[in-house]
């Protein structure tokens, strides 16, 4: 069929369905509704759907197009559940079970006749983690059954007047709901509110006179102090004491001023510093390899299971500055002087990395400068994992990659991935070229032909497409909770290969192969001139397509064949 995703911003869920339904044979196309219901008519007109479906909308769809063609909109909340803040209630509510709704459009929010449900569980997980993982899994069942009824024609939705649906409407969850009592409330409080409002809208708060969005939350298990004083940085992040122990925040965003340019989000160190330099606020680091049963936060991990290394990093967004490659290089530089045969990068739940941290680079008082600089700190660690001969590196991608970080996957030996991951392996829809040494990698996989295809349609690519184009090696059909688990069991079983040895050095050799013929130097020296050009050029798309991403600048294009790359939506 032909499909109109209908979207406010082609996010995780609508990138994941627009894959799966062409994975499915179906024709969708995009339309963004943030400007209005006019390019939403426009598109319907133009392309005569057979099926409008809602992935996520954050105004209604007009009466026109809703009563004259079939509309389903996707609600992330069960049968029943009617309201705009649907996960945030749930998790305030510490709902263990929760659900997506696949109904009809109707005059009524939530309203219309059911086409599909389905459940799923609510594990402590911040809200954007939850949707992009657990609730995707869940919408993407629903939707694909609700089109399979729809396009069967027989199946009759089911009304939501019926004596089996509880309806239950919940008001907008406003920010004097999530407001945190540091005096009086305890840590987990404090978490549940911090996670309901990870990546948007933040949870609003005063820190050194200012106020600010807190984004992300973590527990602290040593730390203490008087409820809602700053104790200690980490890693960009800041922890905070509560009434009976500590928490990490990573990000803040400062509270918008009338008439000035609307903020973003970027490491909590750097926001604060800003407001009062020379903040001697004590930095507590925290080695990689953190003992068992640790309660503290650090973005990267390292842990041994005999053979087998596992270097885990989770950076807010999927976005790594320069400080954050620079981190993890050093980290994995470290893994390389351990006794393994086989070491794994990631392997966590969630984003495993969508390349440089464009917020930081706007923020910084040279963007052409810091976008340099934080580059090649992204092909410093590339090249590490590409020059590693002694042993096999797996990257497992329990989470989305794009760009840059789709990149840093590509260099490993093997690529794992779980079934519901989304891959973006362009750099094209932030006017950008492209380094982390895709020339060398992306066409060694899929060939010139597709690699050119890949880099220039910037499409959104599923799971099991790039397991079909060979961008990965092995798909891992594991919920989002169990994956970290499955790979340490498969790559173990990798470790204990008969054959790991040949493998090994198989791959050494062709490595010094490929090196006689063409240097991985001459790679990153080609790709840094185009990026180089491009970022010192003050008139180069880059630089307004970086500031209208970071700044979540509405956008109106009526098909809109991907998001920019990189960043942290």
């Amino acid at each position: 069929m032909n499909i109109l995703l209908v979207a406010s911003a082609f996010n995780s869920l609508s990138q994941r369905l627009y894959a799966e339904l062409s994975d499915l044979g179906h024709q969708p196309d995009v339309v963004l509704a943030a400007q209005g219901p006019d390019p939403v008519r426009a598109a319907v007109r133009e392309l005569r759907p057979d099926l409008i479906v809602a992935p996520m909308l954050r105004t209604a769809l007009p009466e026109d197009v809703w009563r004259e063609h079939t509309c389903l909109i996707v609600h992330p909340g069960p049968p029943g559940d009617r309201g705009p803040s649907s996960l945030d209630w749930a998790i305030a509510d510490g709902a263990e079970q929760w659900g997506v709704t696949v109904l009809q459009a109707e005059a009524a929010m939530d309203a219309g006749p059911v086409w599909a449900a389905e459940p799923f569980p609510v594990p402590p997980v911040g809200k954007s983690d939850l949707y992009r993982n657990e609730a995707s899994d869940a919408a993407v069942t629903a939707v694909l059954t609700a089109v399979r009824r729809y396009a069967d024609g027989a199946y009759k939705p089911l009304p939501q007047t019926d004596e089996s649906v509880t309806v239950v409407w919940r008001d907008s969850f406003r920010q004097q709901r999530r407001r945190i009592d540091w005096e009086h409330d305890d840590t987990d409080t404090v978490l549940r509110k911090l996670r309901g409002a990870d990546s948007q809208p933040g949870v609003l708060d005063e820190l050194l006179g200012h106020e600010v969005f807190l984004h992300g939350g973590h527990p602290e298990d040593e730390l203490r102090g008087r409820p809602g004083a700053l104790l200690a940085q980490r890693a960009g992040a800041v922890c905070r004491a509560t009434r009976d122990g500590a928490v990490w925040i990573p990000e803040l965003r400062p509270r918008r001023n009338s008439g000035d340019p609307a903020p973003f989000r970027r490491p909590a160190a750097s926001v604060l510093a800003a407001y009062r330099p020379g903040l001697a606020l004590p930095e507590v680091p925290a080695p990689p390899d953190l003992p068992p049963g640790r309660r503290t936060w650090t973005d990267i991990r390292y842990r041994q299971h005999g053979d087998t290394g596992f270097l885990a990093f989770s950076f807010p967004g999927g976005a790594m500055s320069t400080d954050q490659c620079r981190r993890l290089l050093a980290a994995y530089t470290e893994a390389l002087t351990r006794p393994t045969r086989v070491l794994v990068l990631g392997g966590t739940r969630d984003f495993f990395s969508n390349g440089i941290h464009l917020n930081v680079v706007e923020a910084a008082p040279d963007p052409a400068q810091e976008s340099w600089t934080n580059l090649n700190a992204m092909d410093d660690l590339v090249e590490a994992v590409l020059r590693t001969t002694d042993r096999l590196v797996v990257a497992a991608l329990g989470g989305n990659a794009a760009a840059g970080g789709a990149m840093l996957a590509l260099a490993a030996d093997q690529v794992w991935c779980r079934t519901g991951v989304v891959l973006n392996p362009h750099y094209r829809r932030m006017g950008l070229y492209g380094s982390e040494f895709w020339t060398y990698t992306l066409p060694r996989r899929v060939g010139p032909d597709e690699a050119e295809r890949l880099t220039t349609q910037a499409l959104p690519v599923s799971a099991a497409t790039a397991a079909r184009l060979g961008l990965v090696d092995r798909l891992v059909p594991a919920a989002p909770r169990d994956f970290t688990a499955e790979v340490e069991r498969l790559a173990t079983g990798l470790a204990a290969a008969p054959d790991l040895d040949r493998r090994i050095a198989a791959k050494a050799a062709a490595r010094a192969a490929d090196e006689r013929e063409r240097p991985l130097a001459r790679y990153r020296e080609a790709e840094l001139a185009r990026m180089h050009a491009l970022f010192f050029d003050p008139e180069a798309p880059y630089h307004a397509l970086r500031a209208a991403f970071v700044r979540k600048a509405p956008g109106g294009s009526a098909r809109p064949l991907a998001p920019a790359a990189g960043g942290t939506r």
